[in-house]
């Protein structure tokens, strides 16, 4: 393993730690529509949860995510305007990486923490409805794609599955997934 997957890691950690700043999401109105992601949605209330940064913080599954985000100095453009799609990792994925998300916290240089979290991101809003039945490549922030396959009740994503959808704030949406992405080597 090279010194480049545990720093991503640890980005991924930070950005999602971010994410749970956010606030707490609020359980979507029921509908007929058959799901086409995780059967699990959420929509926050507006002062619940003005930007990703801040619904994130509230979260308390996202405390390591907030954590790499501040570490990333990432948390002014995640409050920014937007909107973001966020596929954001519960602490228990970042868990499962232990070492590596230290060894990028720990890193001086957040170059790498900042390519992994921005391997969550993608620019523009992306809610589960858009991905029915469909499999995207759409392009992170950080510059690779990052592949989504929404099939029946799951939406797979990099390897992460979408446990919770559509968590709605003013500067984007945030899709809680149960691992952490590595972004392709450059």
């Amino acid at each position: 393993m090279t010194i480049m997957r545990p720093l991503a890691y640890a980005g991924l950690g930070a950005a999602l730690a971010v994410l749970a700043a956010c606030g707490q999401p609020q359980p979507a109105p029921e509908t007929n529509a058959a799901p086409s992601v995780a059967a699990e949605t959420a929509t926050a209330t507006p002062d619940a949860a003005s930007n990703i940064v801040g619904a994130a913080s509230a979260d308390p599954r996202f405390t390591t995510l907030v954590s790499a985000i501040t570490a990333a100095d990432l948390g002014a453009t995640l409050s920014g305007e937007g909107p973001f799609t966020v596929f954001a990792p519960v602490n228990e994925a970042f868990a499962a990486v232990e070492t590596d998300v230290q060894a990028l916290l720990a890193n001086p240089d957040k170059a790498p923490l900042r390519r992994v979290l921005g391997y969550h991101v993608v620019p523009g809003r992306l809610m589960a409805a858009d991905l029915a039945g469909q499999t995207e490549t759409p392009a992170t922030v950080a510059g690779p794609t990052l592949p989504l396959t929404a099939s029946g009740q799951s939406v797979l994503v990099g390897g992460a599955t979408v446990i919770q959808a559509d968590i709605v704030v003013g500067n984007g949406v945030i899709h809680v997934i149960d691992g952490v992405l590595t972004p392709p080597a450059p």
